[in-house]
């Protein structure tokens, strides 16, 4: 049995940390996924700023439990989400030199015989923070979102990277693989699905109905058409208490979301060799 934990969504909160940091003392999976959105937005809990906390409270907590487990230390697999800065894209990067853990946006790295990928990006949303938007497969904004080269971002750009897509991304990212065992880590839920249900009902812009799934067709399509063994996904925070389900299936895939519109922790526990056996607990 290979005991794998996925979590999404912490959004800098110490309680939450914690949580994890103590779950994974305790059952020592052998596998954490941390699914993006890690990072607070401007000041976490404890008061310091968003480089601070990242190498304190997110490589440092990492960095104590390594301390405390040694050969326990389980394998961990991390992307960024869009509200996360990518400014602090460096300070991850050095972690993974440090050996805490695997940053695996627009990567594919091995986990015993599942190839796992990640990707942090979502298609415009209303947000202004950039760095991890792209357009989903063509150059359309829904109403009420902003379009990437219309918001900020926290490090240069191209003016050409701007116009890209995620179904261009997403396809270099995979390209030719088999992926019958493979688990893609990746922020964006596929659109219409169980997974990515927002709170928009009844909500227009120049009335213009909102669309209450904002997750990507980019996505949808590659489960469909590639058919992997297992997604991880986050984002929408409401999708779960309103669909009232936080999995959903497309095809052989299973999908699995671990973000959650409480105070909590959402844990997500799964076994690659069993995927259908994932159990969800708010912590």
């Amino acid at each position: 049995m290979t005991s794998c934990v996925f979590v999404s969504d912490l959004h800098g909160r110490r309680r939450r940390y914690e949580g994890l940091f103590e779950l994974i003392r305790t059952e020592r999976p052998a596998a954490v996924f941390l699914g993006g959105d890690l990072l607070p937005a401007f000041l976490g809990d404890a008061g310091r700023g968003v480089h601070e906390f990242l190498r304190e409270d997110l490589a440092g907590g990492f960095e104590r439990l390594r301390a405390d487990l040694g050969r326990a230390y389980p394998r961990v697999f991390l992307i960024l989400g869009n509200d996360d800065l990518g400014s602090e894209e460096p300070e991850v990067e050095s972690a993974v030199a440090a050996g805490l853990w695997d940053y695996v946006h627009g990567r594919r790295v091995a986990f015993g015989e599942h190839p796992v990928y990640g990707y942090s990006c979502i298609p415009p949303s209303p947000f202004l923070l950039k760095d991890w938007e792209r357009y989903d497969v063509s150059h359309y904004v829904d109403p009420g979102s902003t379009a990437p080269e219309e918001g900020w971002h926290t490090r240069p750009v191209w003016p050409a990277d701007l116009r890209v897509t995620m179904k261009d991304e997403l396809g270099r990212l995979v390209g030719s693989d088999e992926l019958g065992q493979a688990i893609l880590l990746l922020h964006a839920p596929p659109y219409r699905s169980k997974l990515d249900r927002a709170a928009l009902d009844g909500k227009r812009v120049d009335h213009v109905p909102l669309d209450v799934h904002i997750g990507s067709i980019a996505v949808r399509r590659l489960i469909e058409e590639r058919q992997p063994l297992l997604t991880l996904h986050g984002h929408v925070h409401e999708s779960a208490r309103l669909t009232g389900s936080w999995q959903d299936r497309i095809g052989r895939t299973l999908c699995l979301s671990a973000a959650h519109d409480g105070p909590e922790l959402a844990v997500v526990r799964f076994d690659p060799a069993r995927p259908e056996a994932a159990t969800r607990e708010i912590l």
